[in-house]
Order: structure tokens, then sequence, then C-alpha cells
């Protein structure tokens, strides 16, 4: 299996796995009305897309992020939406708005800032794509439900923007591998 189609399941297991543990506040030091535990493995959805727009490009990024959202979305209906709670229903829809609006805002900011040093690219895209994301998702899910959505967003987007810079060190460690790849890729294609 290459590269794409590995991102692609990839990101959508990530969306499925952050719906799921979105629901679901950390009790423990008073951070229940702070974080969920969403906030811990939904950053990887940025990395993931930043691996796909160094690795081949803004287009086909982009289609890791539609298939990942295809298979993030429908998955998530599937195994965490019960349809009898409405909060539940917000939640599977902010997290498709916020996840399509997010990620494509990422394509678009990596890839007009590829050719600067190799940090400013996938930290400023993630960085303004995860304060698009919480924004968009906590308020469509949680606005007016009694639930303390701005002190979620708030604790949410602190662990992801820290979740973002340590996702550096992953990014440069496979940046060399991901050469090497569309390398590879591009010798193939010729042959």
């Amino acid at each position: 299996m290459n590269l794409f189609y590995k991102l692609s399941l990839l990101m959508g297991l990530v969306v499925v796995i952050s719906n799921y543990l979105v629901q679901y506040p950390i009790q423990y030091f008073g951070l229940n009305e702070i974080l969920t535990y969403g906030a811990f493995s939904y950053p990887i959805t940025f990395l993931i897309t930043d691996l796909a727009n160094r690795a081949y490009g803004k287009f086909v990024a982009r289609k890791v992020v539609y298939i990942g959202f295809t298979i993030g979305v429908l998955l998530t209906l599937f195994v965490s939406t019960n349809f009898a709670d409405i909060i539940s229903i917000r939640i599977a829809i902010g997290s498709g708005v916020a996840f399509f609006i997010a990620q494509n805002l990422d394509v678009q900011i990596f890839d007009s800032l590829r050719k600067k040093v190799w940090y400013v690219a996938p930290l400023a895209s993630s960085v303004i794509g995860s304060a698009t994301d919480t924004f968009l998702f906590f308020s469509i899910a949680f606005y007016a439900t009694g639930i303390p959505w701005v002190t979620l967003a708030l604790g949410d987007l602190a662990v992801k923007l820290f979740i973002a810079l340590a996702m550096l060190i992953p990014f440069r460690l496979l940046l060399k591998k991901i050469k090497d790849f569309s390398d590879n890729s591009v010798s193939e294609a010729n042959n």
C-alpha cells in the first residue's frame, strides 16, 4: 500500500477516534471543564495533511483530506453517533464542518509557505488550522447546550498548539523518507 493510501486511511481513523474521545472530558486535576481526550489525538490530522502536502503537493493533499473526511464522517456516524442525542449529532456535524474547513486551510497555508525554512509551513498551517478547527467545532457542537464550550475550546486549543510544536519532531524525521518516497515515485512513473 503506498503512502497516499496509508495517509488517507490514517486520517479517517484519527478523525473517528478523535470524534469518539471528544465526548469524554478529562476527569483529573479539575480539567473536566477545560479539556477532552480528543484534544490529544486530533492534532495528528494536521501532521498527516502536512506530510501529504510535502510528499505530493496541495492537490493530492486535498485528496487525502477528502478521503479522510469521507471515512471519518461515515465511521463517526456509524460508530460514535447516538442519533437519539442531539449533542452527539451536533458533534458529528461540527466535526465534519470544522475538519473540512480547517484541513483545506492547512493545505493552502502549507503550500504557500513550503519554500520557507522546513518548520515554518507545518507550524504555521497547523496553528492556524487548529485555531479554526477548534472554534468551529466547539461552537457548532456545544453552543447553547449548557456545556462549558468556551473553556473546553480554550483548553483544547492549548493542547493542540503544544502538540503542533511536538509534531515538528516526527515531521522533521520523516522529511528524508518522504523525499526518498517522492523521488522513487517519480522514477517509477518515468520507467
